[in-house]
């Protein structure tokens, strides 16, 4: 990682310029392309304050954290630089991963299928359903903000499913009588 140090009211010092960048280079396993980090460190009057700033790999992170010592204001913003870093990469893995990772975090269980099918598994979720009309069930899709809503159709008493197409509106899926 290319780090640039900056003191301000503040005597440069090389022990603060490497324990810096021994710090920022855990970072690096978490970053898939190279990163920039500026550090800007300042003494104001008895306070130490400790910002850095991480652009690179489509993010940019920025944490600032002030105490009575220098050393551990760097722990500390490198800490919550740590977690920013891990929320983002956790959030790119879940657009990408698309319904399966959706899937995987609601469920509640897990159903092994036999050996021929390959390492595939699949993810039991057990939901209750009220009756409702469809005008209804559509009202109750716009308070939550699921894809989809299992309910009773109380017109015809079975199962029905609506769901948030990508255009905006919604499908219903109702069985056939």
């Amino acid at each position: 990682m290319q780090t640039s140090v900056t003191f301000k009211n503040l005597d440069p010092s090389e022990t603060l310029k490497s324990y810096v960048g021994e710090k920022l280079d855990r970072f690096d396993k978490f970053l898939d392309n190279p990163a920039e980090a500026n550090v800007v460190l300042s003494v104001e009057k008895f306070r130490h304050i400790a910002e850095i700033n991480i652009i690179g790999d489509r993010l940019n992170i920025v944490g600032k954290e002030e105490t009575n010592d220098m050393y551990s204001a760097i722990d500390m913003v490198l800490d919550k630089l740590e977690k920013q870093i891990k929320k983002s990469k956790q959030k790119t893995r879940d657009r990408r991963g698309g319904i399966k990772s959706g899937l995987e975090r609601m469920a509640e269980g897990s159903v092994n299928l036999p050996e021929d099918a390959g390492d595939r598994q699949i993810m039991v979720q057990s939901i209750e359903y009220k009756p409702m009309d469809v005008d209804e069930a559509v009202m109750q899709m716009d308070l939550v903000n699921n894809n989809f809503l299992v309910f009773t159709n109380s017109r015809t008493d079975q199962v029905n499913v609506i769901y948030r197409r990508k255009d905006g509106h919604y499908g219903l899926i109702e069985p056939m009588a």
